[in-house]
C-alpha cells in the first residue's frame, strides 16, 4: 500500500504497512471532501425529505433516469449496493410511482429500470441545486481547470471501476 505524504508543501508517495502516521494523512483534502459532500448533497437531502426518501432513493433515481432500461444487474454494479438494500428501496420508488420494471425483450429474466414522468422530474430537481453548486464553484475556471477536477475525480474512483463511468450518458472520457 502507498499513503500520499505531505511534508513543506511537497507531495511524495510512501511505502506503508498500512497504518498510517499523522504526518502520512492529508487532513486538509480529506476535511475538503467532506464539507464539500456534505453541502453537495444538503439540498437534495431537503427535497428527499418531503418524499420520505433518502440518499440511496436518489442515487438509484439518478442512474435509472441517467441510463433508462439498465438492468437490475447493471444497477447493483454501479452503486455496489446488496440486492437486499437494493431491492427495498426501488420498491419504495416503484410504489410511489417514480420508476417502473419491465421485463427484457429479448430476455425475460431481466429486469429493466425506467423512471417515470414523476421520476424524472424528481431526478431533475435534485440535479438542478446540484449542477447550480458546480457551476458556481467553477465559476471563473478555465476549460483546463474543469478538464483537471474531472480528472481528479475520476481517479478517486477505484481503477478496476472506471469504466463504468463511460457507460453512463454523459460520462466523462478524460484517460
Amino acid at each position: 500500500m502507498t499513503l500520499v505524504t505531505r511534508r513543506q508543501g511537497a507531495v511524495e508517495a510512501a511505502p506503508s504497512d498500512g497504518l498510517a502516521t499523522q504526518d502520512e494523512i492529508d487532513f486538509a483534502l480529506i476535511e475538503l471532501l467532506f464539507f464539500a459532500y456534505r453541502d453537495f448533497t444538503s439540498d437534495p437531502d431537503q427535497i428527499l425529505a418531503d418524499y420520505g426518501f433518502g440518499r440511496a432513493h436518489h442515487r438509484i433515481l439518478h442512474f435509472v433516469n441517467r441510463k433508462p432500461g439498465m438492468t437490475v444487474a447493471e444497477l447493483l454494479d454501479v452503486l455496489k449496493i446488496t440486492k437486499q438494500s437494493l431491492a427495498r428501496v426501488l420498491k419504495q420508488l416503484i410504489d410511489a410511482g417514480h420508476v417502473v420494471q419491465r421485463q427484457g425483450a429479448r430476455d425475460r429474466r431481466q429486469r429493466r429500470l425506467y423512471p417515470t414522468e414523476q421520476g424524472s422530474s424528481l431526478a431533475l430537481a435534485l440535479a438542478a441545486p446540484q449542477s447550480r453548486r458546480i457551476a458556481r464553484a467553477l465559476e471563473g475556471a478555465s476549460s483546463g481547470d474543469r478538464a483537471a477536477v474531472e480528472s481528479f475525480l475520476k481517479q478517486m474512483v477505484d481503477p478496476d471501476l472506471r469504466p463504468q463511468i463511460d457507460r453512463v450518458p454523459g460520462g466523462v472520457r478524460t484517460e
